[in-house]
């Protein structure tokens, strides 16, 4: 294997929960391999007037401290399509500038912004340099089953034929499901490698599961003291809500849940405005005793969620979502906390129904939530069903034996082809 530099493109900001919990755990493991260095790009929002000089070389040293060297650019938002076309302008450039300044001889792009500037970038450099394009998702869809683009419109398409090129231009690949490999390479599935000879590896959103296996029945009793949850059946949803994340239907599960059990407390950890979800348990006839809707930082999490009896995860089923993998399952899973979720989401319904660890809905009606409860209760008198959660957890989505030695694996064979 030849010696490596890699440079990690990512179209976020490094205090961003994503960045916090996934980037830079799979940089630390990819870290591990022999003799690589790891450099790291970040877009920052509000760059100067919220970060200053002392701040960035603060970051800078703690990253420095673990192998990673971090550069950042600012990030610019508005009006979307000029500003993100400026972005990659601004990064293309940076990144021609530090491959010409350093021996980098891999690319890393996190989902296809990040790839455009890694690709127009190897292009113009007289170096042998290889992109790895970290697909992600299925950008373009994304944006057009959120209504945000128009199916078949200018930028849909001006944004599909770069897809297109970058497809052509990468050297190797990741994606997050079994799903999403089938659509794009089917033939990678038994080789591990594409039609034209490059790497394909699939791995999900993985976790620390040391975070999640801490916390024990003293965290668990801490947690339901404080809040008065002795007694009570606990369903928690963690994450964002609206757009892909159906709030309605988790309410009207939780509300279902309620009218079979009056124990039940609903458990709403999330970064999104409180109110949405607030007016839709009261509207369902919950109290203000009955739910607890919090802001937590991604280190409060297995803490809360060890106190927590189900977990729900109901996302919008569409093409897009065929390539996702939420982070959520692997850490509700972590905690060995059984799920509740639907079809057309990534592997997700697949992996839940082989490993029995939850139920998964049909339909979002209220016989299919009375279903997903009842069987629910079935597996906890039938199995001790934290343990098999555990176990799902370790197989699928451990940080270390499958995240990162997946990543240091396509890493090798990238290296090898330099």
């Amino acid at each position: 294997m030849q010696p490596g530099h890699t440079l990690y493109l990512c179209y976020f900001g490094l205090l961003e929960p994503l960045v916090q919990t996934q980037v830079l755990p799979y940089l630390r493991e990819i870290k591990k391999l022999d003799g690589l260095q790891i450099s790291f790009l970040t877009f920052e929002p509000h760059f100067k007037e919220k970060w200053g000089s002392a701040k960035i070389e603060k970051e800078k040293r703690k990253l420095a401290s673990e192998g990673i060297n971090w550069h950042a650019l600012p990030y610019h938002k508005s009006p979307s399509v000029p500003a993100t076309l400026f972005d990659i302008i601004n990064g293309t450039r940076f990144v021609r500038k530090l491959i010409k300044e350093q021996e980098i001889n891999v690319l890393h792009a996190r989902v296809h912004v990040p790839a455009l500037m890694g690709a127009l970038a190897a292009t113009m450099s007289r170096k042998k340099i290889k992109l790895i394009f970290d697909i992600r998702g299925f950008f373009p869809e994304e944006y057009t089953d959120a209504g945000n683009w128009k199916k078949n419109g200018l930028i849909y398409k001006s944004v599909k034929r770069a897809e297109r090129w970058l497809l052509r231009k990468s050297d190797g690949f990741v994606v997050l499901t079994e799903k999403a490999r089938e659509i794009l390479f089917p033939e990678s599935r038994n080789t591990g490698f594409d039609k034209f000879g490059r790497p394909v590896e699939v791995i999900p959103c993985c976790v620390d599961l040391n975070r999640f296996e801490i916390p024990n029945n003293i965290s668990r009793q801490e947690i339901r003291q404080k809040y008065n949850l002795y007694d009570r059946n606990v369903i928690a949803y963690v994450g964002s809500l609206g757009t892909w994340y159906l709030a309605d239907e988790m309410a009207d599960l939780m509300q279902t849940a309620r009218e079979g059990d009056d124990s039940t407390f609903a458990l709403i950890l999330t970064q999104s405005s409180p109110k949405i979800m607030f007016d839709k348990l009261i509207e369902r006839g919950f109290s203000d005793r009955d739910f607890l809707i919090k802001n937590v930082s991604h280190e409060e999490i297995p803490n809360f969620l060890t106190a927590t009896d189900i977990a729900v995860s109901f996302i919008k089923p569409c093409f897009s979502k065929l390539s996702s993998s939420p982070t959520k399952i692997a850490e509700y899973l972590a905690s060995g906390v059984p799920i509740i979720t639907n079809r057309g989401v990534g592997d997700v319904a697949e992996h839940i129904e082989e490993d029995r660890t939850g139920a998964v809905v049909d339909n979002f009606n209220r016989e299919s939530y009375r279903r997903a409860l009842r069987e629910i209760g079935d597996l906890k008198k039938r199995t001790e069903l934290s343990v098999a959660c555990r176990l799902s957890a370790r197989k699928r989505f451990d940080l270390e034996q499958i995240g990162g030695s997946k990543y240091r694996l396509i890493y090798e064979k990238m290296l090898e082809r330099i």
